[in-house]
């Protein structure tokens, strides 16, 4: 090498040149820089930190070259978009054919009120809509419940009935759209809502699409909302999963969801490992039910965070999908493609957000959405930037929707697949993460599986431990928060903030629910309630008593109050 870094020519005896190995020469050539260019300019000039780390805390190296993916396989590895093991992204044109599905997760007050918004988001180009519940509908409360007073609307619309979805999707055609809905422990009841209401429509199951997260694992492990013990939790979402592998071939019935682990405090890793963990022990109960693996696989989707180390995110969602195309293939035997296939929807960081200048909340949505769309998200919201604050306002939530739309128009990285594919940064970070993943997998599996880690704490401390590092880490400064622990302002911060009037709300819901349970037919709910009781101690399907009570009009209260007499209720163990 001459000084300047240029390979001087050298020919052996034969006057041939020999063929170098091109790591090691990368290797000779790094050292090479190390000690000269690199040195010169440390001398005069340290590095800004001691330590340069991801929104995780894992380290990230100065430079990256071939010699970090020396031992990436093309073909096993990374191979080509629509073919495993599909960490290049689902679909073979991605972005080129079709764009992700832009949603806005909505809801508040009555079901008329969050009609009106949702017709509103659609008519700003919104292609899907997002169903977002109250407290009392996640625990399966009706609205004149007495666990349910100063909740009802408040953190989401109130649905306890048929009646209610009816109205929340009145004028909105439920065969031509596709909804998300998010709600765990009562989904199978919610589901039922949501095919009766279409019914009436004059939709079949089958004209479905959309999604109901029915991701009860991950509530033990993060988010809470939970009703029953797991065991018979799992059962539940079991018959939904059959029930849609029958019934609903376009309707997603589990949403896998990394969002609240991460949500919780998690780090990229932990919520990658568990949110995995979790889709892995639902397929196992599918195919212990007696399913064939692809009957249901493709039923399944997954619903990830983006949080703001844009590179970290890309390499989670690329390292997802090769994960779970390996173990669909080479553990559950799957052979169609899309059961092999991790599809997934991605919602911004809330836990991100800063009510101090919330107005930069923006720019920090627009990062991670930019994560999301790199990292080949099939269904994306963007958070408003006033939700640190309240429940978001209509300009708030047009400006979300303008930044998905921006990104999707503007930047150009919709216009190839995979842009950041073959970056020496991005493949060895989505081999780091799928290294630390398996090291979570075979953790979990020493305690004997996802449940018994649960009923353990395993993963409970594990974010705890996370959560808790990384709000030392604000504190001391060390790990900078705009706004918040640096480049703060005296000037008060001034939003408009959007007012609903609860009390209101929770009258109106009550009048609702005396009215619907004085005009039906009360023997015909009796007798379905009693249905459901008695099914809920045989081997029946639970979705159809389930659906035949929905549209007798039972409500959500009264159907969960029968599984609840059957099965009891879970409280968490204490745990330190």
């Amino acid at each position: 090498m001459t000084s300047g870094g240029t390979a001087t020519r050298v020919e052996d005896s034969k006057g041939e040149v020999p063929v170098a190995d091109p790591i090691e020469a990368v290797r000779s050539e790094r050292a090479r820089w190390e000690q000269t260019t690199l040195k010169r300019v440390l001398d005069k000039h340290p590095e800004r930190l001691d330590r340069f780390v991801t929104t995780s805390s894992y380290p990230i190296r100065r430079l990256y070259t071939p010699d970090d993916i020396a031992d990436l396989d093309f073909s096993r590895d990374l191979g080509f978009p629509g073919e495993y093991p599909y960490t290049r992204g689902v679909q073979p044109t991605m972005y080129r054919g079709r764009l992700w599905t832009m949603r806005q997760f909505a809801g508040f007050g009555t079901p008329e009120e969050t009609n009106k918004r949702y017709k509103y988001l659609l008519e700003q180009g919104q292609t899907g809509l997002s169903v977002a519940v109250d407290f009392p509908t996640l625990y399966g409360y009706d609205g004149d419940h007495p666990m349910s007073a100063g909740e009802v609307g408040v953190c989401g619309v109130a649905v306890s009935s048929l009646q209610d979805m009816e109205d929340l999707f009145d004028g909105i055609p439920m065969g031509e759209i596709t909804s998300s809905m998010t709600i765990n422990s009562p989904a199978a009841m919610l589901l039922a809502f949501y095919i009766a209401a279409a019914e009436k429509q004059g939709y079949s199951m089958d004209q479905l699409g959309g999604t109901v997260q029915n991701d009860i694992l991950k509530e033990y492990i993060a988010q809470k909302e939970f009703i029953f013990p797991p065991e018979p939790s799992m059962r539940l979402v079991t018959d939904s999963v059959e029930f849609a592998a029958k019934h609903m071939p376009r309707w997603n019935i589990i949403s896998i969801s990394g969002y609240h682990i991460r949500e919780a405090g998690s780090t990229a890793v932990q919520e990658l490992a568990f949110t995995l963990a979790d889709g892995m022990e639902y397929v196992r109960w599918g195919v212990e039910r007696g399913l064939d693996v692809d009957e249901f696989a493709p039923n399944l989707s997954f619903f990830f965070n983006a949080h703001n180390d844009l590179f970290e995110e890309v390499a989670k969602y690329r390292a997802a999908r090769r994960i779970w195309s390996r173990f669909m293939n080479e553990e559950m035997g799957a052979k169609k493609p899309k059961s092999l296939m991790l599809r997934f929807h991605t919602q911004t960081a809330g836990c991100s957000a800063t009510a101090e200048q919330p107005e930069i909340n923006i720019v920090r949505t627009a990062v991670q959405g930019l994560a999301a769309v790199l990292g080949g998200t099939q269904s994306l919201h963007t958070n408003s930037f006033d939700e640190a604050l309240a429940l978001p306002t209509e300009k708030a939530v047009r400006i979300a929707l303008r930044t998905q739309q921006i990104i999707a128009h503007e930047s150009g990285v919709a216009n190839t697949v995979d842009p950041l594919g073959g970056s020496y940064f991005i493949e060895t970070l989505t081999n780091e993460m799928e290294e630390e993943a398996q090291k979570y997998f075979e953790r979990i599996e020493k305690l004997g599986g996802v449940i018994p880690a649960i009923e353990k704490g395993f993963f409970q401390r594990e974010i705890a431990d996370a959560a808790f590092r990384y709000q030392r880490e604000i504190e001391s400064g060390e790990r900078v928060i705009v706004g918040v622990n640096r480049y703060r302002t005296d000037e008060a911060d001034k939003a408009e903030i959007l007012k609903v009037d609860y009390r209101q709300a929770e009258e109106k819901q009550k009048k609702r629910l005396a009215a619907l349970k004085a005009g039906r037919d009360q023997k015909a709910v009796d007798d379905a309630l009693e249905a459901l009781r008695r099914a809920a101690h045989t081997d029946e399907n639970l979705m159809y008593p389930i659906l035949a009570a929905t549209k007798v009009y039972a409500t959500l209260g009264e159907m969960t109050q029968v599984l609840r007499d059957e099965w009891g209720e879970y409280t968490e163990p204490v745990m330190f």
